[in-house]
Order: C-alpha cells, then structure tokens, then sequence
C-alpha cells in the first residue's frame, strides 16, 4: 500500500511539474528580443538615449510611489465593484457601415487595436488577439469580451503599427499570425524590431523610427513622434522606445496616442503635424498613482484639442481591467468633458465602424450594461 501512495505521489508531482512547464514554455519567447548589430548602434545615436536606456522628454514616474503601494494593493484585492461591466459587451461582427473608398474610415476592436481606412489604405494599431494580455497563457489581465472578428478575417493590410512593447500593445501571438497571414511591413519605434524578429517577422518588413522620424509605405506618410509612457516586458525598463503616430495621406490625416500621460509635447506635434482628422486618444488604466503614465478622459480631451483634433475615438478602455477605476467610468467623463468643450466624438461598440464624415450620435451603449 505504502508503495502505491508513493508511486502515486510521484505520478502527482510528475503531473504538476508537467503542467507548471506547459504554462511557462512560452515565457522566454515572449520576453522578446536584445537590440544588436545596427539595431544597438541606432539606439545609442538618438538623443532619448542615454544611461543605457531611453528617456521622456519630460520626466516622469513610471512606477507608483512606495508610499502608495498598500493602499494600491488593497483597492486591488479587496474593491472590485464596478470594475468589470455587468453583462455581455456588445459586439459588432458586420459593421453596416462600409469602408470610406476615398476617406477617412475607423474600426475599433477593443482596448487599443484599432484599424484606420484612410484614403483606401488599411493601417492597424497594436494589435492584440490573445486572450490575455501577458507573457502567461495562465494569469494576468484577460479579456472583458471576445474580439469581434477572427485574425484571418481582416482585410489586406498596408501596415501594422506599434506604440510600445507593453504585453497589451505588442501581442507575441498576434504578430506571428500577421506575419503569416498578411504581407504588411510592421512600423515600430526604436528597439521594438529584435522582439519581432525573435517572433520570426523577416527583417525587410520592420521598419524602426526614432521620434520625428518619418517613412512612407503604401502612400502614406508615417511619423514616430513623442509620447510620455515607458516600455518592458519583464524586470528591465526602457531597453526599447515608446511613441505615438502620425499617418498622413493626400488630404487625411490620423494621430494614434499609443500609451501616454498628459503633456505639452502634444501642442508642438498639432503644429508640425496636424490638424487632424481623427485622433485615437487613450482614455482608461490612469490612477493618482501613476499620473505621468497615462492620461484620464479630461486630459485626453486637453491633448485632442492641443493636436488640433476634429474627431476623438477613444482607446485603450472597456477591454482589459488595468487599473481600480469603474469599468465605464473613463467613457462617462469623457463624454461629458467632450460636450462642456465642444469636441466631437465617437464611442463605437467593439467591431463597429465610423466613418469620420457621417459620425452618428453617441447612443452610450455602456450604459445598459451596469455592473
């Protein structure tokens, strides 16, 4: 008896140890890749880069103050109320709205991958298919809803954009699926190219841009410009650049924020860049503990009109729980900030279309979905 409870405990712990090495297989890949060659030698020529890391150009914390952390931890744990909506996000899986030929078109997927149509050309930001937005398949942030639509069902696409390589921006997965499935080049700041090779993206579709920066693909004008975030995918900060996007075309024009606290660079790329037709402007995750990090609704609002935006969609909210703030908090603020300041504004259901000529009314879906 004793030697089948030890065979059988052995069995046990054989199992868990399996199981442990199935969740971690993947870890070391989706920490992604270390800059070297000409890749290293750009980094270390930019002027956001020195100390061995890359640097905002206004300074900020990028991580809350030990002081905060308790009372942080604790909201955490114990204060989940309203922190996920209180029934199926709707989705929209066959938009009546149809693609602008010659204009301006947007669909939003969820969090911050958005595909924007511009002038009959298709550009996708931070894509994120996965179902969690972390290195583990096991823990981490996970989705609110499905993706409205499956990766083999986008259309062709000109360019995949990247902001930073935070886990729910730069998705391992996501990008080796494009790779096979779409021909596009992948638009990255500095640094972001060894992870993608590491994915196995070929290195004639990366093309790397410090700030002020510019390529052009497709037609299309591309600019790297500045924002106030951070970047990592484990422990060491900063290794790889962060930013914001400018796509310009004959006569549209689109700014994507990527992740970014407030700050008074956005007045300065409105005017070498803008105005713009439609700006992509984060909206959720911010707390007073990390202020400088991320922007809330008002803020969004403030660097909208600093951009010389015309049309706002806001991003990076409903999809993954970030932060300790209601789920359709940032969304409420935003859409009574937009109306005391006159800014127009756009809030569809995940997989919708807006065509930024004929926005329809906000009908606040969100609303009916009360936790």
């Amino acid at each position: 008896m004793a030697g089948k409870e030890s065979l059988g405990r052995l069995v046990a712990g054989g199992l868990a140890l399996a199981a442990v090495g199935w969740a971690v297989r993947d870890i070391p890949a989706e920490l992604g890749g270390r800059a070297t060659g000409e890749r290293l030698a750009r980094m270390l020529r930019s002027p956001r880069f020195h100390d061995g890391v890359f640097h905002n150009s206004v300074p900020g914390s990028h991580a809350p103050p030990v002081s905060s952390l308790p009372e942080t931890l604790r909201e955490l744990i114990f204060n989940r109320d309203g922190r996920k909506p209180g029934g199926p996000i709707p989705l929209v899986t066959s938009p009546a709205t149809p693609p602008s030929a010659g204009g301006l078109s947007v669909v939003w997927y969820g969090h911050a991958t958005t595909l924007v149509e511009i002038e009959g050309r298709r550009v996708l930001f931070d894509p994120v298919w996965s179902e969690r937005a972390s290195p583990s398949r096991l823990v981490g942030p996970r989705r609110l809803h499905p993706l409205p639509a499956p990766l083999a069902d986008l259309p062709v696409l000109d360019a995949i954009v990247i902001s930073h390589d935070h886990y729910d921006h730069l998705d391992r997965a996501t990008v080796r699926a494009l790779t096979a499935l779409q021909s596009a080049p992948f638009l990255v700041p500095l640094g972001i190219g060894a992870h993608l090779e590491r994915w196995g993206v070929p290195a004639s579709r990366i093309v790397e841009l410090d700030w002020e920066e510019e390529a052009t693909v497709a037609g299309l004008r591309f600019v790297a410009t500045a924002a106030r975030h951070f970047s990592g995918r484990a422990l060491t900060r900063n290794t790889t650049l962060w930013g914001s996007w400018v796509v310009a075309g004959r006569a549209r024009r689109v700014f994507y924020a990527g992740d970014s606290g407030y700050f008074d660079g956005y007045t300065g790329i409105g005017a070498a860049h803008g105005p713009f037709d439609l700006t992509l402007m984060p909206i959720g995750a911010y707390s007073p503990a990390w202020p400088d990090i991320h922007m809330d609704p008002e803020e969004a609002v403030d660097a909208h009109l600093d951009l010389g935006g015309r049309l706002l969609l806001p991003v990076h909210w409903a999809t993954f729980t970030l932060a300790v703030h209601p789920w359709a908090e940032p969304v409420d603020r935003l859409r009574h900030e937009a109306k005391a300041r006159g800014v127009r504004l756009a809030v569809p259901r995940p997989g919708d279309r807006v065509d930024a000529d004929d926005v329809p009314l906000v009908d606040a879906w969100w609303e009916l979905l009360g936790a």
